[in-house]
C-alpha cells in the first residue's frame, strides 16, 4: 500500500486535492504545492460542495415542475377502501427506480393516484436524480403541437432525459391515434432504462376507449407493465369528502352567528 493510501482510501491531502479536481477550481489546483496545505482550502471546499448542492437540488426541483402537494405525511391512509399501504411504503424505498422498474397507480378520480406520485417525484429529486411530472394531456399537446420532426425529436428528449417521469392522468380524456402514437414513443424510449410512474383512472381493459383505434395501445400497455410494480386505489372521492366537509363547516359557522345575533 503506497503513503497516499489508508484501507483502500486515498489520504486527506490526496483526498483534498481530489475534491478540489471535481469542483474543477483549476487555478488553486495550479498552485496546489503552494497553497495545498492551507486550512482554508478544505473549508473553500466545503462551501463549493454545499452551495452546488443546493443550487443542484433547487434546480431538480424547479425542472420537475410538480406544483403544489399534499406531503405524505398528511396523506389519509384510513380513506380509501383499496390501498396496500405496505407496498406503497415500499416504493419509496426506490428499489424500482434503481431497476428501471415503472410504477403504476390505478384507481378512481380523488382517491390519491396524484399525491403518491408527486411525493415520489420529490423523494427522488431529494435522493439526486433528475424528475419530470406532467399530465398526459400535457406530454400529449407539447409533442403533437411541434410543427417539425427536429422539435418533435427535441420534445421527445425533454420527457426522456430525466431519470425519471411521471405520466399523470392517463384515461380522463381520449386522444387520437397520433397522440397514442407520441405517449407509446415516450413509454418505448424509456422502457427498461428509465422508470416511469403512470397514474390511471381506468384498468388496462379499457385503454382502448382512450386510444380508440390505435394499433399501439397494446404494445404500449406491454412496455409498462412488462416490468412494473402496480397499485390499486378504491374508494370515494378524498376531494369530494373535503368539500362536503368545508360546507359543513360554513353551515354550522353561519347558524353560529345566526344565534348570536341580538334580537331587536
Amino acid at each position: 500500500m503506497t503513503t497516499t493510501e489508508v484501507h483502500g482510501l486515498l489520504s486527506p491531502a490526496p483526498q483534498l486535492r481530489k475534491r478540489i479536481a471535481d469542483l474543477k477550481l483549476y487555478g488553486l489546483l495550479a498552485r496546489w504545492d503552494e497553497l495545498g496545505e492551507e486550512p482554508w482550502v478544505a473549508e473553500l471546499a466545503q462551501y463549493e460542495e454545499t452551495e452546488r448542492h443546493r443550487r443542484s437540488l433547487e434546480r431538480r426541483i424547479r425542472n420537475a415542475r410538480l406544483g403544489s402537494f399534499k406531503p405524505l405525511a398528511d396523506f389519509d391512509w384510513s380513506w380509501p377502501k383499496l390501498l396496500d399501504r405496505t407496498h406503497v411504503e415500499e416504493l419509496f424505498r426506490f428499489g424500482w427506480l434503481a431497476e428501471a422498474a415503472n410504477v403504476v397507480l390505478v384507481g378512481p378520480s380523488g382517491i390519491g393516484k396524484t399525491t403518491l406520485a408527486k411525493n415520489l417525484v420529490h423523494e427522488a429529486v431529494l435522493g439526486g436524480h433528475s424528475a419530470r411530472f406532467v399530465t398526459a394531456s400535457e406530454l400529449i399537446n407539447e409533442l403533437v403541437a411541434q410543427d417539425s420532426q427536429s422539435a418533435l425529436l427535441r420534445r421527445l428528449r425533454r420527457f426522456c432525459q430525466p431519470r425519471l417521469l411521471a405520466i399523470d392522468e392517463v384515461g380522463y380524456l381520449s386522444y387520437d391515434n397520433r397522440a397514442a402514437d407520441l405517449l407509446f414513443e415516450v413509454v418505448n424510449r424509456r422502457n427498461l432504462e428509465k422508470p416511469t410512474i403512470v397514474t390511471t383512472n381506468r384498468p388496462f381493459q379499457e385503454w382502448r376507449e382512450v386510444f380508440p383505434n390505435a394499433t399501439c395501445v397494446v404494445a404500449l400497455i406491454d412496455r409498462l407493465i412488462h416490468r412494473a410494480e402496480i397499485v390499486h386505489l378504491d374508494g370515494e372521492s378524498y376531494r369530494l369528502k373535503e368539500a362536503q366537509e368545508r360546507e359543513a363547516r360554513r353551515r354550522e359557522a353561519a347558524k353560529s352567528r345566526k344565534t348570536r345575533r341580538p334580537k331587536s
